[in-house]
């Protein structure tokens, strides 16, 4: 990439714009006539929107990722998909933001991350957190407790949410309060640099709840059915996942119930200036 060429694009980029969450930041950004790149492995797939410019990266590319990122000012990062080696992707990702000199990296994290998180994909989540914090570049972090998009999908055929979930609660965030609050962020980033959001709902729902609101909604009979661990590894065996995927299917009921998914925070209505969607509102937009 020339130099010419590098300093022609847009401040602002954007990963995962080909999936839910990143292509709702993107719109919200060109809704607001900002010009953005758009970072993408296909660029073809990659949303038509005016003042985006779609560029081939791939986090596990560090020199393709680096010249992608040159004269870019603030980087929104999604997480990569699930794999054995995202951590690793991650970190290249992050080394070559670092590299192009980019200032400040936006990442969406998990609620709740640690280094022993009983989710177990929100350990991958921490040492990000923690290798962002070593590059230094100026950071922030929105961390999601799990998306209230998601609980549709936690109901198997017989309408039966089943997992050793307990009788935890976790506070469940729509996509669209996250890209709000992604877009504030975006476009102020000098104002939340060093600052960690976690980013719920505004309330906190066991499974048995959720249950009923899944009823209401679709018009069919949805319960929750109590699995110990060993029922529900038992249960996803049959699958042929390997182990990690095992673990962090498992874990994502194991996270209810131990509490950790459990609390509301203010930032979604701190950030966006209204308040956060509930489950059920999600619910009415969703089909099924």
């Amino acid at each position: 990439m020339s130099e010419e060429s590098a300093t022609s694009l847009p401040a602002i980029a954007v990963t995962g714009s080909t999936g839910r969450l990143g292509g709702r930041v993107a719109q919200r950004l060109a809704a607001r006539g900002v010009p953005q790149q758009l970072l993408v492995r296909t660029p073809e797939r990659a949303p038509r929107l005016p003042g985006a410019v779609a560029v081939r990266a791939d986090y596990a590319d560090r020199g393709a990722a680096r010249e992608a990122l040159l004269a870019t000012r603030t980087v929104f990062m999604v997480s990569a998909s699930e794999s054995a080696d995202r951590l690793a992707q991650h970190r290249a990702f992050v080394d070559a933001a670092a590299e192009a000199g980019v200032r400040h990296l936006v990442y969406v994290s998990f609620y709740g991350a640690a280094p022993d998180a009983a989710f177990t994909l929100a350990r991958d989540h921490f040492h990000t957190e923690q290798h962002i914090r070593a590059s230094g570049l100026a950071y922030t972090f929105l961390r999601d407790n799990f998306y209230a998009e998601f609980v549709p999908d936690l109901v198997g055929e017989d309408g039966v949410i089943r997992g050793p979930a307990g009788n935890g609660r976790a506070a469940f965030v729509g996509q669209d309060d996250i890209a709000d609050a992604a877009a504030a962020v975006l476009l102020r980033p000098d104002d939340h640099a060093g600052s960690t959001y976690d980013l719920t709902g505004p309330e906190s729902l066991s499974l048995d709840q959720a249950a009923a609101l899944l009823s209401e909604r679709f018009g069919r009979t949805v319960t929750y059915r109590q699995e110990t661990v060993e029922e529900a590894y038992a249960s996803r065996s049959s699958y042929g996942a390997a182990p990690w995927q095992l673990d962090a299917w498992v874990s994502t009921y194991t996270a209810i119930a131990s509490g950790a998914l459990d609390g509301v925070s203010d930032a979604v209505p701190r950030l966006t200036g209204r308040p956060a969607t509930s489950l059920a509102d999600v619910l009415r937009g969703t089909e099924r």
